[in-house]
């Protein structure tokens, strides 16, 4: 496929997907600047990396016309092909059916409404195999963070409770604050206990983008980590337990995602209707990246968990197939990553 040809069947699909008309505009007005070019000059702009000094040609369009460029077929244009003429909802119930668990939830321990034993029951009845009880840790002291020593003793809970739920299983756990030079708000060697560490940014969401793309690849390169947490940080419904709306902070995605890519850390697609984080610009920008994902209900009480319907959507609709969400692992494998 001719680089130009690949810029207008994206702009098509977009078009045909009623995304906004300005990412259409983006791709249409990219084929217009390359397409007088001949082949040999668009190869020669693209080896030197100049495509982008072209005027309607940006990041993502170079991408794609490089791509084509080298006989494959752009990524941006592979993903939307695959999901053209799908059902979303059908994609995202098949989606959903896959998962196998969640690993972002609280409990009464921290900042949640109900009890261990309640969250596992009710994710136990939603047909999940697994739920990772992932309590704040002790700098959110809004949200009643779990001190090193009462997260030891949620860890004995969990481990009576697993007795008599078995085989589903609730994995120990913790969301724990990335603190401003990128450190973890917890002890490691009790980090290293757990099943599954999810990391996310709560506090100085204001940080300039050169600092915050520093804060979170240094905790996305830590091992301990498993999952980065909602990453903008945005709130996008006002009321609620959250109150205001907050907007996403400012980091550099491309730095950020390919860290998690080569650390092996899945990006969460957050599930709350009030958060919904990435936004799908980033969401589809790691899904091109090559990361794997995360949907979590983030849920504060037992209904919540049901929330991950809303995360399979947004999947669904960025073409993300099940074998890159954890989640739909089984339970050995999933440890098996988290471990390693």
């Amino acid at each position: 496929m001719e680089p130009a040809e690949a810029l207008k069947r994206i702009a098509f699909l977009l078009e045909r997907a009623g995304e906004p008309t300005y990412r259409v505009r983006a791709f249409r007005g990219a084929a217009a600047a390359i397409e007088p070019l001949p082949r040999d000059e668009l190869a020669r702009l693209a080896a030197s990396g100049e495509l982008t000094g072209l005027k309607g040609v940006g990041k993502v369009t170079a991408l794609a016309v490089t791509e084509a460029l080298d006989g494959a077929v752009p990524t941006y244009l592979r993903r939307l092909e695959d999901t053209a003429g799908q059902d979303l909802g059908e994609s995202a119930a098949a989606l959903r059916a896959a998962l196998r668990g969640d690993l972002h939830a609280h409990s009464d321990w921290s900042d949640g409404g109900s009890p261990i034993d309640e969250m596992a029951a009710a994710a136990r009845d939603l047909g999940h195999d697994y739920l990772a009880m992932t309590d704040h840790s002790p700098r959110l002291t809004v949200a009643r963070g779990l001190s090193a020593e009462r997260l030891r003793e949620q860890l004995g809970v969990i481990e009576a409770l697993n007795e008599r739920l078995a085989p589903f299983r609730v994995l120990t756990g913790i969301e724990v604050d990335i603190l401003p030079d990128g450190s973890l708000d917890q002890d490691p060697a009790l980090l290293g206990r757990l099943d599954v560490v999810v990391a996310s940014v709560h506090s100085k969401l204001r940080m300039d983008a050169e600092d915050m793309t520093r804060r979170m690849v240094t905790a996305v390169a830590n091992p301990l980590v498993d999952v980065l947490g909602h990453c903008t940080g945005r709130i996008v419904r006002s009321g609620g337990r959250r109150g205001g709306l907050r907007p996403e902070s400012a980091f550099d995605a491309e730095i950020v995602f390919e860290a998690c890519r080569r650390f092996g850390v899945a990006v969460e697609i957050n599930s709350r209707p009030d958060r919904l984080d990435p936004p799908k610009r980033l969401l589809r920008l790691a899904y091109e990246t090559g990361c794997l994902f995360s949907i979590d209900s983030d849920a504060h009480a037992p209904g919540q968990l049901d929330w991950q319907v809303f995360g399979c959507e947004r999947a669904a609709l960025c073409g993300v197939p099940a074998g890159r969400v954890v989640g739909t692992w089984p339970l050995e494998r999933l440890l098996e990553w988290t471990a390693s």
